[in-house]
């Protein structure tokens, strides 16, 4: 094992993770270098957003069909949606009204309606979108990347997390389980707009870049000394690595993190609050070498909306406008055709209303993991398309099914790796981000 291999696989955290290699190859020539993947925590509904179902406004306040299926809890009759939808765009695909930024982009979207899993749960299906299997103990999907390209800037991670607060289950959506520490995503919590405070402990308070240059000098070469007398000596070694990305992390990430450097301009696109921070975050880390960023909505789980179906149009309000600026910016830049950029839910919300006794008010939706709808942009997505179907009542997907599978083993192939390739050897078997499915959805890439 080589030294550098050697603190891949000991080292952890911000500062490790920013020394994961760089310049691997890939298994096939790439459209893509990153991912974005903005992620609406709770469940978004797929027929108030981009599903649009007339049987629903038909058969409103009548039993569905067949009876209603079995989700996590008791529902009652058929609700049709409160949100008007429109044909947006050349490609005239509709979108619902609370979503009219994100529909003047819809060109560049492809919008998966057909999208799929297997369980109501939302601990269950977080780790499936994020981890390719419904239990814990599974790597993310930004540490296989990482895993398998490396990082493109080594003074800054290359998988980073973004979450005002912590979404259900936390960590464990991004840790790196059984791959090495070097791979885990990297959490911060954005709901500081002051930089400094982002990232805790970035700068000495009592040395000057200057003085700081020379201490760790000093380090190195007595922490070298004392290692020529313990050959071998993992934590020694991890030591002097840490110290000397930390060194470089403070002229780096600060700049990168401090949103007051974009024009005025820019930053009135994207709007106010934690999520609009998130994208536009987003958007500097990829710029800046940032292999993979997840930003999360909110904390916990804001878009399980059970009793009222209506405050998805207040989620809206604060998501839509940032989204929408987030694909413009990327494209103004050149940026989007070398980006994937995926936005959606851990599963969708029934067509039939919840009626169970944990509802005060029963205009909400329970879980659907059976049908739902994720959008992709950028790096090799056709736009202004979509693909699949939902039944008539938008419950269980019908036509082109997709798993979760299916949508990650085509964001790797995008990114120019083999999904059945990328493996890890763990435990006497070999794992995959994809477990033993997944097939490359090639009727949505250019």
């Amino acid at each position: 094992m080589t030294r550098r291999e050697l603190l891949l696989t000991m080292g952890g955290g911000f500062g490790m993770t920013a020394f994961a290699a760089t310049g691997r190859r890939t298994h096939h020539a790439p459209r893509a270098k990153h991912v974005i993947f903005l992620f609406l925590n709770g469940g978004m509904s797929q027929v108030d957003t981009f599903d649009p179902k007339p049987a629903l406004t038909k058969y409103h306040g009548t039993p569905m069909p067949g009876g209603n299926p079995r989700t996590e809890r008791t529902t009652g009759t058929l609700l049709k949606s409160p949100f008007k939808f429109h044909r947006a765009g050349q490609s005239g695909i509709e979108v619902s009204e609370i979503f009219p930024e994100l529909a003047k982009t819809i060109d560049d979207i492809c919008v998966i309606r057909s999208t799929h899993t297997a369980n109501p749960i939302h601990e269950s299906c977080l780790f499936m979108m994020n981890t390719g299997d419904i239990q814990a103990g599974r790597p993310s999907m930004g540490s296989w990347l990482t895993y398998g390209l490396g990082s493109e800037n080594q003074n800054l991670p290359g998988y980073v997390v973004l979450c005002p607060g912590v979404p259900v289950v936390g960590p464990p959506l991004w840790n790196s389980a059984f791959l090495p520490a070097a791979y885990q995503g990297t959490y911060i919590r954005n709901d500081e707009e002051d930089a400094a405070k982002l990232i805790p402990n970035i700068h000495g308070e009592l040395a000057g870049t200057t003085r700081q240059r020379r201490q760790v000098d000093l380090l190195a070469r007595l922490n070298r000394l004392h290692a020529a007398e313990r050959a071998g000596d993992a934590e020694l070694e991890s030591t002097i690595e840490s110290m000397e990305v930390a060194y470089r992390m403070q002229s780096e990430a600060p700049k990168v993190f401090d949103l007051s450097a974009e024009p005025a301009s820019v930053r009135a696109e994207y709007g106010e609050g934690a999520f609009a921070r998130g994208c536009l975050l987003a958007r500097r880390l990829v710029e800046n070498g940032v292999r993979m960023v997840q930003v999360y909505y909110g904390n916990g789980q804001p878009w399980d909306n059970h009793d009222d179906i209506l405050i998805h149009k207040k989620l809206a309000g604060k998501s839509d406008k940032p989204m929408a600026a987030l694909l413009r910016d990327l494209k103004r830049r050149g940026l989007l055709n070398e980006t994937l950029v995926m936005i959606g839910s851990e599963f969708g919300r029934t067509p039939s209303v919840e009626n169970s006794a944990a509802v005060k008010v029963q205009n909400g939706r329970d879980h659907n993991p059976y049908g739902f709808t994720t959008l992709l942009a950028g790096g090799g997505i056709r736009g202004g398309t979509v693909y699949g179907a939902t039944d008539e009542f938008g419950f269980k997907a019908v036509d082109k099914p997709a798993h979760v599978h299916d949508i990650h083993a085509t964001a790797l192939h995008l990114l120019g790796l083999d999904h059945t390739r990328l493996t890890y050897r763990y435990s006497g078997r070999d794992f995959r981000l994809t477990d033993v499915a997944g097939n490359v959805i090639k009727e949505i890439i250019t």
